[in-house]
């Protein structure tokens, strides 16, 4: 009896000092990252914004944004599992989870939809001095059609196949980022580069501050082609002013930027993430009283940090969706009537 006694004593005790030396037990927050684009694009700096201000609204969850090479291979590494999330064109985006075009084969069956965020525009740039007045002068000229295997150069065989061209009817042709592609022209070693992006875009704003460059318009003929074959797409036009020396409105074709997710993500930390882009909160941010302060959203911060922010809005939430929802993020949008 004694012995038991003390037993009981000697394991009260190991509890009692494992809990005074243990200290408090936090929960393990989760990390999760969105893959984005080159410096020189608009992914970067809106997942950039996008990554701070969903951390900040979920205490729970770091989020972080991380450079890459856009829409061709954030599909890549959401397929193989080496990253959570990315944005990509929702044109990709389609043919990465159906196994055609550039993924012939290959179909990335773990890739999700959380939300369409902004249309991405198909700019032609070119020299103002490389002699290209309209689309039809872009044969025989040095081309760079974006980096090798991006969205950027799919948009670009598309439209040069709408024109009639393939890349045996250029000069040269180099693959290279926006922003080495803004360097080529610069250097006057390139005429012409294809650049898919949210406008304003940053290579083609800073490009055009030291070199004169035109936009090149497409006519309403091959824009039709080209959506006739390829019904993602859109005809936009870029209005005046959008870059310095551009005085006049330049027709094209557009896509949408979406943001895409690895299946195997919880539902609960997506709709968590998709209810954080979208509505306001209260729970992280703290005055110095330690009262709960609003917390903005993550759309109305991409609004506030770069133009193309402006235009993502819940209402276009799942405009150009072709891949199926994340269940996180159709939880949400169920609840918000938006599906059914």
């Amino acid at each position: 009896m004694v012995k038991k006694r003390h037993l009981l004593l000697v394991i009260t005790l190991v509890l009692a000092l494992s809990m005074v030396f243990a200290g408090p037990t936090f929960a393990a927050k989760k990390f999760f990252a969105i893959a984005t684009g080159g410096t020189g694009g608009t992914y970067y700096p809106l997942g950039g914004v996008l990554a701070q201000a969903l951390s900040t609204k979920l205490p729970d969850i770091i989020v972080t944004a991380q450079s890459g090479n856009a829409s061709v291979a954030n599909c890549n590494l959401i397929g193989a599992h080496e990253i959570e999330s990315g944005f990509v064109q929702n044109n990709v985006a389609f043919a990465a989870y159906n196994g055609v075009a550039q993924f012939d084969g290959k179909p990335i069956k773990n890739l999700r939809a959380i939300a369409s965020l902004y249309p991405e525009t198909i700019q032609i740039v070119a020299r103002a001095d490389a002699g290209i007045k309209t689309a039809k002068d872009l044969k025989g000229k040095r081309l760079v059609p974006g980096d090798r295997g991006s969205g950027t150069e799919v948009d670009c065989l598309n439209v040069l196949k709408g024109l009639g061209l393939t890349y045996d009817d250029f000069s040269n042709v180099d693959w290279l980022s926006f922003a080495g592609a803004s360097q080529r022209l610069k250097d006057k070693q390139a005429d012409v580069t294809f650049v898919t992006a949210g406008w304003p875009t940053a290579s083609i704003t800073e490009l055009a501050t030291t070199t004169d460059i035109v936009i090149v318009s497409l006519d309403e003929e091959t824009i039709a082609k080209i959506i006739k074959a390829n019904p993602f797409y859109a005809k936009v036009i870029i209005p005046p002013k959008t870059y310095k020396g551009v005085d006049g409105y330049v027709p094209t074709i557009t896509t949408m930027a979406q943001w895409v997710v690895d299946s195997q993500v919880p539902a609960d930390v997506v709709y968590m993430l998709t209810k954080a882009l979208w509505e306001e909160g209260t729970h992280v941010l703290r005055t110095s009283g330690g009262k709960p302060a609003p917390a903005e959203s993550g759309a109305a911060i991409m609004a506030q940090a770069h133009a193309k922010g402006k235009d993502v809005t819940i209402e276009t939430a799942l405009d150009g969706v072709a891949i199926p929802l994340h269940p996180g993020a159709a939880k949400y949008y169920r609840e918000k009537g938006l599906i059914k």
